[in-house]
């Protein structure tokens, strides 16, 4: 009988550990409600040489403010044409225009402080969207109440106003249109920029910019880490944390991979160039990066913590980070485990036509 009463609860025990971890294998590991969000910012040919038939939103970047109307610019109605035409091949595949971007929100401020302002744009949004047979808008707004772009004006009522905004745009969209917007990845924004508990409930998706954690500004670091470490708190998991924290519904929380790097000169020999003073160079798309790596002499490393790839050359004081491969099929594999909404990169126009970073995520997917 002790023999009896000892292995029925272990066989129970038994029993639920398998029964969860098929669930949880079940719950995580199918792809079918997952986001695959690229922003792409190229003309209407460049987007013949990517494979565009899984990804499940393509965001037009940039649409414009003209007044208090939402304008595509001329030079780009073309690029629009051929991303709504994708549709005839993929017809699960949504277009969604996106507003702003860094530098292109230079009078959100003033025209979303006033139920006109708010009004206006948002009828002008549903009839853009009815002319190019587009899915929905993706509000990209940098930053909603605090300092963004430099010069461009920010008022504290900008956190209430952009709840007002999305209601606005809810009621005139309905629900025939999908509404996102894209957040800074860093706590002064999650803090300041938007009323949490009432946006979330009204809008599809936030798209939470995981990448340029660390900029353009003195100091090397990871720009676009999975993971925290000692030296640097901001990363993927910081964030997804942070609004888990606040109550956001993780179902809708969507993060970001870098399909480009960001470089430093004049590094020191310091813990192969990460977290040191130095000079920011530029931004580097990813089909230029190999190459560029190679041509300087450059060691690519990985950082197990970070779950980060980096190059550095001690010889040319160069610093390089960057997502690849391996790190943008980590990424996804966390998204989907985590049960988030999905993962989004900046921009696809960034990335090799073959054997790229979006072949890395429809990888892990598979």
């Amino acid at each position: 009988m002790k023999t009896l009463r000892f292995f029925t609860p272990c066989l129970v025990l038994f029993c639920i550990t398998i029964l969860s971890s098929c669930e949880s294998r079940i719950e995580t590991e199918n792809p079918d409600d997952f986001l695959v969000m690229a922003y792409y910012a190229g003309n209407e040919t460049a987007i013949d040489e990517y494979d565009t038939g899984k990804l499940t939103h393509i965001i037009f970047s940039f649409c414009r403010l003209d007044g208090n109307r939402l304008s595509i610019p001329e030079r780009r109605i073309e690029t629009v044409k051929k991303l709504v035409s994708l549709k005839n091949d993929h017809p699960e595949l949504k277009i969604i225009l996106a507003l702003g971007g860094w530098g292109g929100c230079e009078t959100c401020s003033e025209v979303f402080s006033s139920p006109k302002g708010r009004s206006e744009f948002s009828l002008s949004v549903r009839e853009l969207l009815e002319q190019n047979g587009a899915d929905g808008i993706d509000l990209d707004w940098e930053y909603p109440a605090i300092s963004g772009y430099p010069g461009h004006p920010y008022m504290p009522e900008d956190k209430q106003n952009f709840t007002l905004l999305v209601e606005t745009l809810r009621e005139v969209l309905d629900e025939d249109y999908e509404i996102g917007f894209a957040a800074g990845g860093f706590p002064r924004f999650f803090d300041n920029s938007v009323e949490w508990e009432k946006v979330m409930p009204i809008v599809d998706y936030v798209n939470i910019m995981t990448y340029d954690l660390v900029a353009g500004g003195p100091r090397t670091g990871h720009h676009t880490p999975l993971y925290s470490t000692p030296e640097q708190t901001l990363s993927a998991d910081f964030a997804v944390n942070y609004l888990d924290s606040l109550g956001v519904d993780k179902s809708k929380m969507v993060i970001g991979a870098a399909f480009y790097g960001r470089a430093w000169e004049d590094v020191p020999d310091s813990v192969n160039g990460r977290y040191q003073q130095a000079r920011f160079l530029r931004a580097i798309t990813y089909r230029e990066l190999t190459g560029w790596i190679e041509e300087n002499g450059m060691r690519e490393l990985w950082d197990e913590t970070a779950g980060a790839p980096y190059a550095f050359s001690a010889e040319k004081g160069l610093f390089v980070t960057y997502d690849n491969p391996r790190s943008v099929s980590l990424k996804t594999r966390y998204a989907m485990e985590k049960g988030l909404g999905g993962i989004m990169f900046w921009q696809l126009g960034g990335d090799k036509a073959e054997n790229g970073l979006l072949q890395a995520i429809y990888g892990e997917l598979e």
